[in-house]
């Protein structure tokens, strides 16, 4: 409980960040990194942080606050958020009992196995075409290209940090795991891997409505680690088939509610607020922005 109140805040706190940091510069969604300079910014992140720790000891997922401040949702996007949810309860209630490595090398041994390094493979190519082919496209229109690079690399970053994690237990009880080289690019992985989410994530909070953004980076996130950790450690092979059928029924629910929401954003009726546009210099400014200017010549607007 605590980890989804510190992380759902820090939706709210850096959603904020972001946009004082866009009326005052380059926005965050266009490449800007102005937001490193805005005070609300870094209260979200710290709080993300304490979320995150707290996440990562409990080992659980919970669901991030699905609607913010000054942001709402149709009603078929509230049912989209419900869909959502009971889908990823339902995963998270039939997922199989994973394996729990007793060293570093157990879990460099099963992150090397050929299957998993497909996936891996697999994983990074994806982040690489959704880098640079589809985010100059339709980044500023699909949160999923955004979200997507999220979410592979974060079900990347849950392995390294479990990794992490037990080097950190087994040193504390007199077994240094530090002197061990996977210990240290199990650490670099995750560097990487939290980077490029927290960059991405900014991008997509800056972009679109954090009440949409929240749920889906949610569901993608954790139905990614439920598939890598399913191929890390071959847990289905102890299953029955009554979990495994309630896993793919909760996976389709997911899959719904997640279509639902994107259809919701997508439908969405143009406001007032911004349905305005102008120049400035060689930039198109819009009235959200904060920096209306009334001109005299009508042929600035479009």
């Amino acid at each position: 409980m605590l980890s989804s109140l510190f992380i759902g805040t820090s939706f709210i706190l850096k959603k904020k960040g972001l946009q004082r940091a866009a009326a005052a510069g380059t926005r965050a969604g266009v490449g800007g990194y102005t937001y490193l300079l805005e005070p609300l910014w870094w209260a979200g992140m710290i709080t993300m942080i304490v979320g995150e720790v707290s996440n990562f000891v409990a080992y659980i997922y919970a669901p991030a606050v699905l609607v913010t401040l000054l942001e709402r949702l149709r009603q078929m996007g509230i049912l989209g958020c419900v869909s959502c949810i009971v889908g990823s309860v339902v995963i998270v209630i039939h997922a199989p009992q994973e394996q729990t490595p007793s060293s570093v090398q157990e879990v460099w041994i099963l992150a090397t196995q050929p299957a998993f390094l497909i996936y891996v493979a697999a994983t990074l190519s994806i982040v690489l075409v959704l880098m640079l082919h589809f985010e100059p496209l339709y980044g500023q229109t699909n949160v999923l290209v955004y979200l997507g690079i999220c979410s592979l690399m974060g079900a990347l970053t849950v392995v390294s940090i479990k990794a992490i994690g037990i080097a950190i237990k087994l040193s504390l009880e007199g077994i240094n795991q530090f002197g061990y080289p996977q210990t240290w690019f199990f650490l670099s992985v995750t560097v990487v891997c939290v980077i490029t989410q927290l960059n991405y994530l900014n991008k997509a909070l800056d972009t679109f409505n954090a009440a949409i953004v929240s749920p889906i980076y949610y569901v993608m996130f954790t139905t990614l680690t439920i598939i890598a950790s399913v191929i890390m450690f071959k847990d289905w092979s102890g299953q029955n088939a009554s979990s495994i059928t309630s896993e793919i029924c909760g996976f389709i629910t997911v899959l719904s509610g997640t279509v639902i929401l994107h259809m919701t954003r997508e439908e969405e009726p143009a406001t007032s607020t911004g349905s305005v546009t102008w120049y400035d210099g060689d930039q198109s400014k819009g009235l959200e922005e904060a920096h209306f200017i009334t001109l005299n010549n009508s042929d600035y607007f479009r």
